[in-house]
């Protein structure tokens, strides 16, 4: 798979911005109110005349949120454009990057707009529609055009704008499905989602519903890729992750080995923003396109 794909993918899942969350302040403190807790009917029906209201409502277990609560809180972010200046390093077997700089603009349910540059020389520059991705390598002249319904063939997964943009916005990456399940894990609510043969597992923090962690995994190759958000920082009375991690664990095709990239994504500067930053893309006549 040409790498500008693969790099274009992973900045689309990873530029999450992707645990951007609705989270609302508590004056200024950055905590979430505590939302109270549903009443457990299997304790409210038993008879028990003899205990104080204050007795019987200690004498409760913790009741869990449920898949609605949780959703509730990492709900679509509202906004019209976004826009970041961040750092990015990149590394596998054929590559290490450190610390280039990368700048995303987005317009909402329209346009993704990427632009990577290394020692003030713009690298690599790509445009994503509601129908395509287009790559330009303008170290090398040429460009790419590659369409959704064949990158969701070669990722076995079904690739399409809403997904690209719900990942970097920060919504779970699959739509609702009602005989979804949430379930404790340590510090984490895990809901688990599936489509076709790749599964999602959602790590929500129990306490204030950031998406903390995201697990991608193929089926039948056991191909992983793993997100991590860190930094969260208050950003237009939402909590937003700085800093996040891919880690992308795959089996080549051509030699049958396990190999690793990770990607390192920090974020300098993000702003949601009315006003149109500008969506610069055209093609030289003298680029070449590649197959």
């Amino acid at each position: 798979m040409n790498k500008y794909v693969l790099l274009t993918f992973l900045l689309g899942v990873l530029v999450s911005t992707g645990g951007c969350r609705r989270h609302h302040m508590s004056h200024g403190t950055g905590k979430t109110p505590s939302a109270s807790s549903p009443s457990d009917s299997s304790i409210a029906t038993r008879p028990v005349p003899s205990l104080p209201v204050d007795s019987l409502a200690a004498a409760r277990p913790p009741v869990r949120p449920g898949i609605e609560e949780a959703r509730a809180n990492v709900a679509e972010i509202d906004f019209r454009y976004l826009t970041a200046k961040s750092k990015i390093s990149f590394k596998n077997q054929q590559q290490d990057i450190d610390n280039a700089n990368v700048t995303i603009r987005v317009r909402k349910d329209s346009l993704i707009w990427l632009s990577i540059s290394k020692l003030g020389i713009e690298a690599v520059r790509a445009l994503i529609t509601r129908d395509s991705i287009t790559i330009q390598d303008k170290i090398h002249k040429e460009y790419s055009v590659y369409d959704f319904p064949t990158l969701s063939k070669q990722f076995n997964f079904n690739m399409n704008f809403g997904l690209l943009q719900a990942l970097i916005v920060g919504n779970l990456p699959l739509p609702k499905r009602p005989a979804q399940k949430i379930k404790n894990e340590r510090d984490y609510l895990l809901l688990r989602q599936s489509e076709g043969k790749v599964m999602v597992e959602n790590y929500i923090g129990e306490q204030d519903r950031k998406l903390k962690k995201l697990m991608v995994t193929e089926q039948p190759t056991k191909n992983t890729l793993r997100l991590d958000y860190e930094d969260f920082t208050s950003l237009n009375n939402f909590l937003f992750p700085y800093t996040s991690l891919v880690t992308l664990d795959y089996k080549s095709q051509s030699d049958g080995q396990f190999y690793q990239t990770l990607l390192r994504i920090k974020h300098n500067k993000v702003e949601l923003v009315d006003k149109n930053p500008g969506f610069p893309f055209t093609i030289p006549a003298n680029y070449k396109r590649r197959p």
